[in-house]
Parts: structure tokens; C-alpha cells; sequence
């Protein structure tokens, strides 16, 4: 039986790490083919998105395991959040370990922490139309699509679907 998963801030020393993972999870689940995608470049800078939003990560026997970003309508890193909604983004898992658990104890722990926020009465996200696992693990939480709010790349190359899930 796999340890414990601990979900905390990432500090420093984790960015190489988030980093490495980011790419291999989108990667390996085919949302993108090339590593210099300039999309796949940036959210490898994990240190510059650190400085304007809240990454957190998950850890399971001293290792990084998985992380995902946090936001807040009019922060930088907040695509669709609305006023009251706390928005998660770039959740990603070491494919290594990926079905461990890991991306469900990030989506509780996002969960618990919105239900402490003063103001937020909702959480969102956007995922990609055919990320059918992701689709699979919202849904067992009980986020609900909101096609209304669905949305284009700006390059126009993948439609993005937003769910959304009151607390």
C-alpha cells in the first residue's frame, strides 16, 4: 500500500522537480508532442510563476510527486476564476506514479482549503476537451461541467472545457 501523500507550498528546492514533471505528465498524455512548445516552455518556469501565484505540491516519502496551481479572479495565473471562485490550474502527476492517489488528495486538499477562504464559494478549472481521465476524476468529485464558460487557446489550436463545483 502506497504512503501517505502530503499536500503543502512548494518551496525553492521543489521547482526543478515541478518542472520535470510538468513536462513529462503533458508529455506522455499526448497534449503535447514537442518540449519547446512555447506553452510547455513557460509553465516549466515554475520559478517565475511562484513569484505571482500559489503552487502547491504533493509529496509521498520525501518526494514530489505531483503539484498544481492555485488562483484567484484578477491574479495572473487565473484564466476563468470569477469573483468567489478559487480556480486550479496545471495539475499535474509524476506518470511514474500516476492512479496512486496523488491527483485526488491534490483536488481535496484544493477542496478543504476553499471551504477556509473567506469569499470563495466555488471552485473552478479548465481541462482539455479530450483529457478523459482528469474528465473522470472531476466528475467523481462532483464538479459539473459549464459549457457556457468554454474556451479557445489563443492560437485557436484546442478548445478548453471548464468545470466548476459550488462548496
Amino acid at each position: 500500500m502506497p504512503s501517505e501523500i502530503l499536500i503543502r507550498p512548494a518551496v525553492p528546492a521543489d521547482y526543478p522537480e515541478i518542472a520535470r514533471i510538468t513536462q513529462d505528465a503533458y508529455l506522455s498524455a499526448g497534449y503535447f508532442t514537442d518540449p519547446e512548445f512555447p506553452y510547455l516552455q513557460r509553465i516549466r518556469k515554475v520559478d517565475a510563476r511562484a513569484e505571482v501565484a500559489e503552487i502547491w505540491v504533493a509529496e509521498r516519502d520525501g518526494a514530489v510527486i505531483g503539484s498544481v496551481t492555485l488562483a484567484v479572479e484578477g491574479e495572473p495565473w487565473a484564466d476563468i476564476a470569477r469573483e468567489g471562485e478559487l480556480e486550479f490550474r496545471l495539475l499535474v502527476v509524476d506518470p511514474a506514479v500516476q492512479r496512486s492517489g496523488a491527483g485526488r488528495a491534490m483536488v481535496q486538499a484544493i477542496l478543504d482549503e476553499a471551504r477556509r477562504r473567506p469569499g470563495i464559494s466555488a471552485v473552478s478549472l479548465t481541462t482539455g476537451e479530450t483529457w478523459e481521465s482528469a474528465h473522470g476524476l472531476y466528475r467523481a468529485f462532483g464538479f459539473a461541467r459549464v459549457p457556457e464558460r468554454d474556451w479557445w487557446t489563443p492560437n485557436g489550436e484546442a478548445k478548453l472545457l471548464v468545470y466548476r463545483m459550488d462548496i
